[in-house]
């Protein structure tokens, strides 16, 4: 992938992902888009609150994963980079 189409999809994700920052606010967080690798794996850093959040394993998944991958099929996974 060039470095040119990794910036715009990059950038399409972070603009996907508006649709979930309003309910990651309620409880004080948020969510960036840090990188997505060759093998299209995103990596994402929870911000605010969702750093330490026991529900944000579930937010992962029911949340970001279901609203990148249903817009970008061609993703194969999202991690969390300051999970432990």
């Amino acid at each position: 992938m060039s470095a040119g189409d990794k910036e715009k999809l990059l950038t399409e994700i972070n603009a996907a992902l508006e649709s979930i920052r309003p309910h990651l606010a309620v409880d004080g967080g948020d969510i960036e888009v840090m990188d997505i690798t060759d093998d299209m794996c995103v990596m994402v850093k929870w911000l605010g609150n969702c750093q330490t959040c026991a529900m944000s394993e579930m937010t992962m998944k029911a949340g970001v994963e279901q609203t990148i991958k249903s817009q970008f099929p061609q993703i194969e996974t999202i991690i969390a980079i300051n999970e432990s």
